[in-house]
């Protein structure tokens, strides 16, 4: 499951990078960094739910929560919001 996430999140950027805005570009970017660390963590397990995905990028975000001002932090958990809401629509196809 965890290769369809991927897939899901890489058509999701195309779409981003067709359609977003400037906010949505820089969300996305610092999101592909956090994505790709919490991927890992899910490496040998191939059936990770979306729920476990969503629990581990919350703590990823907020462990990271420093590194922004606030307004871009919250810019950056509605992408990933936006982002987990796609793989909830797109996921079960």
């Amino acid at each position: 499951m965890l290769e369809k996430y991927e897939e899901l999140l890489y058509i999701w950027i195309e779409n981003a990078i067709e359609s977003g805005s400037d906010d949505q570009m820089f969300a996305t970017g610092y999101l592909q960094g956090h994505i790709a660390v919490v991927f890992a963590q899910f490496e040998q397990d191939k059936h990770v739910s979306l729920a476990q995905l969503n629990t581990a990028m919350q703590h990823c975000l907020q462990d990271n929560k420093a590194e922004l001002e606030p307004q871009d932090f919250m810019l950056v958990q509605d992408v990933w919001q936006s982002i987990y809401d796609y793989f909830i629509e797109h996921a079960a196809a």
